[in-house]
């Protein structure tokens, strides 16, 4: 039987304009750039604008990640939206990016497993590709933190940013890719990260708006302990599960929550600093995005070559946690497609945008004409 490895050949990330400083928060809240950057790592941040949401930045990030892979978005089989602050709680974002990008072919569906969301939707979708039931694969990280947020509070509102990261697999008998995965949870610790209200157990009411039920919660020792003892467990076991071993590694992307986080997990690992990519001073924590960007500027970057041995690790609500291996196998760095190609690219999703309003709107005179 022919062994299938899904591999990463396209990649995207998507940030909002919108630079929100420590000096910036220093006005909101009581505290300082050096308070910050001391705890944290974090100097700046992405908001979103009022025309920004997880959507449209999954679909800004999904773009360029089709665009960089050389594919038509007819090509995809499957779109999975790894995300806490979904478009809405259902449909799912999956299927509004599906159309948005006009993927008439691929199944979608979000997946929520917090800030290691990314690294499950990966692992999801290359056994899919692998078993042989798709052959291309979506997937995104996107989040907008920001909107669940409480500005007043000074423990959580100097750690959140939004963003979206992006990357597209593709099925083949060629060795590489994916190497394997490793997934993990444990409920128990699920009311140390948490958003109480806006579900089943608490519907929205006023009193639910009027208490900040709405905004994120987060007990954030706990989950530091809990994040530096799992990165470096899960890194290490899904080396081995890939029968690789840390001397072979040659970037580590962790998830982008705490510079301290990070830093303990290097030495946990006993790996050098420069085998570790970090970004977090400027975007911060941006939960199931921060992987993908991550990843994206690496590549961008040249700070991951063909044939390099890649790890991405990343814990989060839940509580989750998980790791990928993959060895990078597309060549460096991605030329980007001719000037008339990107052309007719932009014109198909300008054209699947229409199509879409188009279809809303009869579906709108389809239903008022039954009501008359």
């Amino acid at each position: 039987m022919t062994t299938r490895h899904a591999h990463i050949v396209g990649w995207g990330k998507a940030v909002p304009e919108r630079v929100l400083t420590n000096d910036d928060l220093s006005q909101m809240v009581d505290t300082s750039d050096e308070w910050i950057r001391t705890r944290t790592g974090i100097g700046e941040r992405r908001i979103a604008g009022d025309d920004e949401t997880t959507l449209t930045l999954s679909l800004r990030a999904a773009r360029q990640a089709l665009e960089r892979a050389g594919l038509n978005p007819a090509h995809l089989d499957l779109i999975i939206v790894a995300t806490v602050t979904p478009e809405h709680n259902f449909p799912a974002t999956a299927c509004l990016v599906q159309d948005g990008l006009g993927a008439t072919n691929a199944a979608a569906f979000d997946l929520s497993a917090g800030c290691t969301g990314f690294v499950y939707g990966l692992s999801v979708a290359a056994d899919l590709i692998a078993g042989g039931n798709y052959d291309t694969a979506l997937v995104i990280g996107a989040e907008t933190l920001s909107r669940i947020t409480d500005w007043n509070d000074r423990a959580t509102c100097v750690l959140f940013g939004d963003g979206a990261g992006a990357v597209v697999l593709q099925g083949s008998e060629a060795k590489g890719g994916v190497l394997a995965t490793i997934l993990g949870a444990d409920g128990s610790g699920g009311d140390l990260l948490k958003l109480p209200a806006g579900g089943s157990r608490e519907p929205a009411s006023h009193r639910t708006v009027a208490e900040g039920r709405h905004y994120l919660q987060m007990r954030g020792r706990e989950v530091f302990r809990f994040a530096v003892r799992k990165m470096p467990a899960a890194t290490r076991q899904v080396l081995e599960r890939a029968g690789e071993d840390l001397e072979s590694l040659d970037l580590l992307i962790p998830h982008q929550a705490n510079q301290r986080i990070i830093q303990s997990a290097t030495r946990g690992l006993k790996i050098p600093p420069e085998k570790v990519f970090s970004n977090l001073e400027r975007y911060g924590n941006t939960s199931s995005a921060s992987i993908p960007i991550a990843l994206c500027e690496a590549v961008e970057q040249g700070r991951v070559q063909r044939d390099d041995l890649v790890v991405c690790v990343g814990f989060g609500a839940g509580l989750t946690w998980g790791a990928a291996a993959i060895r990078w196998s597309v060549p460096l760095p991605p030329e980007r497609p001719p000037r008339r190609v990107q052309f007719w690219q932009e014109m198909r999703y300008r054209y699947a945008a229409l199509r879409s309003l188009v279809r809303r709107l009869l579906r709108r005179l389809l239903s008022l004409g039954v009501r008359e």
